[in-house]
């Protein structure tokens, strides 16, 4: 099974990429014999378990933002023109892929022009396709109606579509049809589980020179919809450190709110690449994870994350969110734009040692249950087959429909 994957940003510095990554090397332990993979995204960085064709795209663009992008205009922002460029661009070296890689499927990791430029393929070489859409691209595509009908169309002939939560997936339908339901699939990221939790993260206190015994942490883009501005409001009642990890252009905004309200318990500490290692020390260290998104985030793999790391989540009851996290079992949902709320559910669960190990057990015993790569991985290798295998027709002539 050859599977080629066309991906639109770097492999680090969001959560689709750092999916792709997992899910093809999951794919390449669990099935050495019968999977090869190829991704086509503009990155220069080398993964041992799957060859990568470094693109470098005529212009760099983002849905929302992304911390490896500094300073690049939104996919809404550019002109028809660099649309054209940078879609000829991935057309042009997608079929140089598949004359050197002889795929067997095309795996579409992000809507915008890459469905378009896997049906042109699909017309041409006779090669299925397989579309994954994040959420964060039917975003862009309710502002940005220019590749609407083309990613409407290229779904229609999409072997299979899936979805990383239900939510998305309803989004999807709503946008494109309710007549793609039988080949949209909900197929969440998986998280890993090997975490060393006697591992010794005491240097985190020792190099911020934390006062508190407990922390708070928050990851993701400084970006407007993440609602940051509230948990730096909510930290003036918290007594516990606070660790942003993360960069985007709302950064100055949120470091002017922290010299306004005179806080010290407020650590910006800028954008850490998951390749170093040290973030996970910080999931491993902190006692709440809080994520205030002001947007209906549509999965939020940080939140996962936290919580394989036993960490209780305080997170906005919006989005796809809610299928994970069950208020009062292994986290709390709390309403947008509030921050005493914030603040009151931090303070329960920092004051209440007994309420929070419980919480964050249960959190993850959610993600190992629900979110377990060997599932996920064996999903997508069984939709891949199905894409490759011809109908079946029985002895009265009938199609047979085939299931995942």
């Amino acid at each position: 099974m050859r599977v080629l994957y066309l991906y639109l940003f770097p492999l680090w510095g969001n959560g689709s990429g750092a999916w792709l990554r997992r899910l093809t090397l999951r794919m390449k332990e669990m099935y050495p014999d019968d999977y090869e993979g190829y991704i086509l995204a503009p990155e220069a960085r080398k993964l041992p378990h799957i060859k990568i064709r470094a693109l470098k795209t005529p212009h760099y663009g983002v849905f929302v933002g992304n911390p490896e992008l500094p300073n690049v205009k939104k996919f809404s922002k550019w002109s028809n023109i660099e649309h054209l460029e940078v879609y000829q661009y991935y057309l042009t070296q997608t079929a140089k892929a598949v004359k050197k890689f002889k795929p067997d499927v095309i795996h579409v990791f992000h809507t915008a022009w890459l469905p378009a430029v896997a049906r042109i393929i699909q017309n041409l070489y006779k090669i299925p396709y397989v579309i994954t859409t994040h959420g964060s691209d039917l975003y862009y595509l309710e502002e940005d109606k220019r590749w609407f009908s083309s990613v409407r169309e290229s779904s229609k002939i999409a072997k299979y579509i899936t979805a990383n939560s239900t939510f998305t997936r309803e989004w999807y339908l709503r946008l494109f049809g309710k007549e793609l339901s039988d080949k949209l699939r909900t197929v969440p990221s998986g998280i890993g589980n090997q975490i060393d939790f006697t591992r010794d993260v005491s240097w985190i206190d020792k190099k911020y020179n934390f006062k508190y015994g407990k922390m708070v942490l928050f990851t993701g883009r400084l970006i407007r919809h993440k609602g940051v501005d509230y948990l730096i409001k909510a930290a003036q009642k918290i007594k516990a450190e606070i660790v942003i990890l993360g960069d985007g252009p709302e950064r100055p905004y949120l470091e002017s709110l922290i010299l306004k309200y005179k806080l010290t318990n407020v650590h910006m500490l800028g954008y850490f690449s998951q390749r170093l290692g040290k973030i996970d020390d910080f999931y491993l260290r902190s006692d709440v994870y809080v994520a205030p998104s002001v947007w209906d985030e549509p999965l939020g793999l940080v939140i996962l994350e936290a919580m394989v790391h036993k960490t209780p989540v305080i997170v906005t009851r919006k989005g796809g969110v809610t299928s994970i996290v069950r208020d009062g079992f292994n986290g709390y949902l709390v309403p947008a734009k509030n921050a005493s709320v914030i603040a009151k559910q931090v303070n329960s669960l920092i004051e209440n040692g007994e309420k929070r190990e419980k919480m964050g057990e249960n959190a993850y015993s959610t993600v190992i249950k629900k979110f377990n790569w060997e599932k996920i991985a064996t999903k997508f290798y069984n939709l891949y087959d199905k894409c490759v295998q011809k109908p079946v027709i029985s002895k009265n002539g009938i199609l047979k429909k085939l299931r995942i």
